[in-house]
């Protein structure tokens, strides 16, 4: 089945308990309510947008516990819809919610092989909470991906390492302390860090990456922090960062993404609408979603939106 054919559901994932400023828990529904459903239909997409999951503090004895709660209930609710065939826009939230999002659909690919990630950000978020100062989550989920840090955050599914080492790519990062470096350095993940990127373009280093987790994974995925984008594209994001990726780079590569069936999804996360004055962040995610996961030629137009999953 080729992409154009597969349902596309919008996994809503609102969590910002891990990041320092938790406006971001209110991503999913201001894109939702801005029209992220109906730009995807009319780039020729049958569009679900049902499955919404929350982090719910109350039920929580601290931060960590709230995020790994709200990670094992979005691995449960990917799960189902990856294992079906289904093609997933995941809208977060902090990135905290990559646990929950990745660990879903590498169990569902398990029984097929190993799944592929491409991680574009700022920052290399590959704290654990031994190494991190600020013990904020959002800083932890590639660690977690790949095996390392607290055991609710490693073991959803009861078993660790969702992503090996030589099927991750990050691009872009230019912010980060040395305990990630060492531990993704110690591991042999490909960091592709702004000064490669600057200098042989966005579109290259997407395209290296590409070609590994389409030659070696079952399938892949794209993670994306809206502050890997250069905030003058970007701005409303907790933590900006200066000279990063721009919007038309990032659109150009992602619409590469289109023609292979083993594409599973793309995740969007770490937007702000609140700080998001005149929707310009809002246009961006939209336009990125719709590079990615939308369809070219006659038959665009032609989908509609449906509110269920």
């Amino acid at each position: 089945m080729d992409q154009a054919r597969k349902p596309l559901h919008i996994v809503s994932a609102a969590v910002g308990e891990g990041a320092g400023d938790s406006g971001c828990k209110y991503a999913a529904s201001a894109l939702l309510a801005s029209g992220m459903a109906q730009a995807l239909a009319d780039a020729g997409r049958e569009v679900h947008a049902g499955t919404a999951v929350a982090s719910d503090p109350l039920q929580a004895s601290d931060r960590m516990d709230t995020i790994a709660r709200f990670n094992h209930a979005l691995a449960e609710a990917v799960l189902p819809l990856a294992r079906g065939g289904a093609q997933l826009l995941v809208l977060g939230g902090d990135h905290s919610c990559a646990i929950g999002s990745w660990s879903g659909m590498a169990q569902a690919l398990r029984p097929q092989g190993p799944l592929g990630l491409i991680w574009i950000d700022a920052h290399l978020d590959a704290h654990t909470p031994d190494s991190s100062e600020s013990n904020a989550p959002h800083g932890m989920p590639l660690a977690a991906l790949l095996g390392h840090g607290c055991a609710a955050f490693t073991q959803l599914f009861g078993w660790s390492g969702k992503i090996r080492p030589e099927h991750l790519f990050i691009i872009g990062a230019r912010s980060y302390e040395s305990a990630e470096r060492i531990l993704l350095d110690s591991l042999g993940v490909r960091v592709f860090f702004m000064e490669e990127v600057a200098r042989e373009g966005f579109e290259s280093c997407f395209a290296q990456a590409r070609e590994k987790v389409g030659a070696e994974c079952a399938g892949w995925g794209v993670s994306m922090d809206i502050d890997g984008l250069d905030p003058l594209d970007a701005p409303a994001t907790g933590t900006p960062v200066a000279h990063g990726i721009s919007l038309a780079e990032a659109t150009a590569a992602l619409r590469g993404c289109r023609d292979d069936p083993r594409f599973m999804g793309l995740e969007i996360v770490e937007y702000n609408p609140l700080h998001d004055f005149g929707g310009k962040t809002a246009r961006a995610v939209r336009a990125l979603a719709v590079a990615g996961l939308g369809q070219d030629g006659p038959a665009a137009g032609a989908a509609a939106a449906t509110p269920g999953a």
